[in-house]
C-alpha cells in the first residue's frame, strides 16, 4: 500500500505547481515535500516528476496518479466534513476562519473577547492572508471574501460592503498642493482590483513613490508623510496618524461575502462563528 502522507504531499505539488507552494499549503518546508515525493516514486516504481532547475513538472504517469489522488483527497475531505457536522451536540471545537489581513486585524481580532464570552467552548483559528484558503480542502472552515465564489458546494451570503478613501498624514496634506500629491499603490499583481483601477485613473501622471502588495506597508508610508494611500475606510478613519482627503466622485466599494461549505453550514459551532462574523462586519460596513 502506498503511504497516504506521500500521496498527500504529491497532490499538493500537483495542485500548486511548485515545492514552495505545496510546502506553504501543507505547513511544512520544501525539503519535506521533495522527500515525500521521492518516497512515493520509490514505492510506486514510477517517475512522477521531471526535476528541473526552477520547477518540478509532472510526467505522464505523474499526471495520471495526480488525478486519482485528487479524487481521493476530495473523498477524504468530504468524510472529514461529515464527521465535523455530525459531532456531538454543543457549541465547541476549533473553527478556522480565513479573511484578508486588514479585515482579520481590524474587524475580527478586537472582538474575539465577545465570541469567547458567548461560546467559551469554541477555539478560533484566524487566518489573515491575501491568498484565498480552500474551504473544499479544509484549509479553513469559514471565509470572508471580497468576491463571490462560484463553486456549487459553497454557501455564500453578502454580509456588508465598505468604501475606500485617500489618506495621508495631516502635515503632508497641509503643506502639499493637490496637483503635487504623490501616492502609494499596489504592485502590478493587483492591477485588476477595482480600487486599484480607480486609483490608477485618479493618479494620472502624478508620482507613485511606493508599490507594495501589503496594505499595512502603504498605510505606514502614508503615516510617514511620503504621499497618499488608498485604504479601506475601516482602516484609515480610526487611525489618528492619518487624515482622509475627500475627492469626488468617490472611490470603489467592495462587497464582503461570508462563505462556508454546505456540509458544515448547520454545525452548531460553525453557525455560532458565522453569526459572530456577521456582527463584526456590521460594526464597520457601510
Amino acid at each position: 500500500m502506498l503511504d497516504w502522507n506521500d500521496l498527500r504531499h504529491f497532490a499538493a505539488l500537483a495542485r500548486e505547481g511548485t515545492l514552495s507552494g505545496a510546502a506553504r499549503t501543507l505547513g511544512v518546508d520544501h525539503v519535506t515535500v521533495a522527500r515525500r515525493i521521492a518516497s512515493l516514486e520509490t514505492a510506486s516504481g514510477l517517475r512522477l516528476v521531471d526535476r528541473r532547475a526552477r520547477a518540478y513538472r509532472l510526467t505522464a504517469d505523474g499526471s495520471r496518479i495526480a488525478a486519482i489522488v485528487a479524487r481521493m483527497e476530495e473523498a477524504a475531505f468530504a468524510a472529514d466534513r461529515a464527521v465535523q457536522a455530525a459531532a456531538k451536540p454543543g457549541v465547541h471545537g476549533e473553527i478556522s476562519v480565513s479573511a484578508p489581513p486588514s479585515m482579520a486585524n481590524v474587524m475580527l481580532a478586537p472582538q474575539l473577547h465577545v465570541l469567547r464570552e458567548q461560546h467559551p467552548g469554541i477555539r478560533l483559528r484566524l487566518i489573515g492572508e491575501t491568498r484565498q484558503a480552500s474551504l473544499i480542502r479544509r484549509e479553513a472552515d469559514i471565509a470572508l471574501r471580497l468576491s463571490r465564489p462560484t463553486e456549487p458546494t459553497l454557501f455564500t451570503r453578502k454580509i456588508g460592503s465598505f468604501g475606500f478613501g485617500l489618506y495621508g498624514s495631516p502635515s503632508y496634506l497641509r503643506r502639499t498642493p493637490e496637483q503635487l500629491f504623490a501616492f502609494t499603490a499596489y504592485d502590478g499583481s493587483m492591477n485588476d482590483l477595482p480600487q486599484q483601477k480607480w486609483l490608477n485613473t485618479f493618479i494620472g501622471d502624478r508620482e507613485v513613490v511606493l508599490r507594495s502588495n501589503d496594505l499595512e506597508s502603504q498605510a505606514g508610508a502614508a503615516r510617514a508623510g511620503i504621499g497618499l494611500a488608498l485604504l479601506p475606510r475601516f482602516l484609515g478613519d480610526p487611525d489618528p496618524a492619518l487624515q482622509r482627503h475627500d475627492v469626488a466622485p468617490g472611490s470603489a466599494n467592495r462587497d464582503i461575502w461570508l462563505v462556508v461549505h454546505r456540509d458544515l453550514r448547520q454545525a452548531p459551532a460553525v453557525r455560532s462563528v458565522m453569526e459572530f462574523l456577521i456582527d463584526c462586519v456590521k460594526r464597520h460596513a457601510l
